[in-house]
């Protein structure tokens, strides 16, 4: 029986796992470097104080056959196809599932590493929740989802906290009209001061140093902007692109390596020569899907079908009660139209909880 290994189990890799189990005739290994299952796009709620549930990996895989092997990845020799472990024993694979994400770059800026606090991550999410509860004034750094969302729910959830948000370009650059005037009303009516196309030269114990050499002042600095991708693919000889995303086809494989595919986040996925599709639960979920069908086609000996994709619309929460939807063309392009307040929170936490299904439903079909 063939053996197929995937490393990493966020929302694309976990998917990758369970469906693969499920459907390929496969023994099917899922390596993480923990056991229990992030919901990265709530670590934003976590952080400004509110509890989460968590959700053992064991438990989403139970029934599937699927082994779980917590360890942390430190190497992958494409050449023995063997992935090499920082504790257990190397493992061998047939086929290779590459799932694993990305993170805040904490490099690209001086003091960032020093200073600053990311959200993306379990670990820097409670390292943040300890320090909003001290209160004082906070900078967000930031002007993507990520960075929006954090700051409103740091403002909605601790109103004795100063929210300051800083964006390197217009808010809501990527929005409609209707949507950048609404964000802007939503960060009025919460207090949160903003300051767009302004650029972070560094970041100090004591605030943020603009480019210009302004000083912001700060008791604590939230850093949403910028993130990167494991070394590994690189450091395996396999073709990545200018920022180590693994360059894939339209079936999620490799274009240097047959035996290897890559998913969600550490993914370069073009679809018939269109742009690079962003990271996203959006495209993560239906590229592990892709990357499954695909394997079991070519296992099969039938010629795999393309992945088929396309954008249908941009989800922000702005608090617990409110949210803005922005309803995107095919190539992720605004529309005016938008869907905002208490139905569009509603919304969102329907595509959050809908993320969180397929984990354990991955054949689910998947379009958020």
């Amino acid at each position: 029986m063939t053996h197929i290994v995937v490393l990493g189990a966020g929302y694309s890799g976990q998917v990758a796992a369970n469906l693969a189990a499920r459907r390929c005739d496969a023994e099917v290994t899922l390596v993480n470097d923990r056991d229990r299952f992030v919901e990265r796009v709530r670590l934003h709620q976590f952080a400004a104080g509110q509890e989460l549930r968590e959700r053992k990996i064991a438990d989403l895989l139970r029934g599937t056959g699927a082994r779980l092997v917590v360890d942390r990845v430190t190497a992958i020799d494409t050449g023995t196809r063997t992935v090499r472990l920082a504790a257990g024993d190397p493992i061998r694979y047939d086929t290779l599932i590459y799932a694993l994400g990305s993170h805040t770059d904490l490099e690209s800026v001086p003091g960032v590493a020093e200073h600053a606090y990311p959200v993306t991550g379990a670990e820097h999410a409670l390292r943040l929740r300890v320090r909003v509860a001290d209160g004082g004034t906070v900078t967000v750094v930031g002007g993507g989802l990520t960075g929006i969302e954090a700051a409103t729910e740091l403002a909605e959830s601790n109103q004795d906290l100063k929210v300051r948000l800083l964006t390197g370009d217009v808010l809501g650059a990527r929005l409609s009209e209707r949507g950048r005037r609404y964000l802007r009303r939503t960060c009025a009516r919460l207090g949160i001061e903003i300051r767009d196309e302004v650029q972070v030269a560094e970041v100090r114990a004591d605030g943020v140093v603009l480019a210009g050499g302004e000083h912001v002042p700060s008791d604590f600095v939230v850093w949403t902007t910028g993130f990167t991708v494991p070394p590994l693919a690189r450091e395996a000889g396999l073709a990545v692109d200018d920022h180590g995303r693994m360059l894939v086809d339209d079936t999620m494989r490799s274009v240097s390596d047959p035996d290897v595919y890559a998913v969600g986040d550490a993914a370069s996925v073009r679809l018939k020569g269109g742009p690079e599709l962003r990271m996203a639960c959006a495209t993560g979920l239906p590229s592990a899907q892709a990357a499954v069908r695909a394997i079991k086609a070519r296992t099969a000996g039938r010629v795999p079908k393309p992945m088929r994709f396309r954008y249908v619309n941009q989800c922000i929460s702005l608090g617990r009660k409110d949210g803005l939807i922005q309803f995107v063309r095919a190539d992720d392009s605004p529309k005016e139209a938008v869907l905002t307040g208490r139905l569009a929170a509603l919304y969102k936490e329907i595509i959050v909880r809908g993320a969180l299904q397929v984990q354990r439903h991955p054949a689910i079909p998947t379009s958020f």
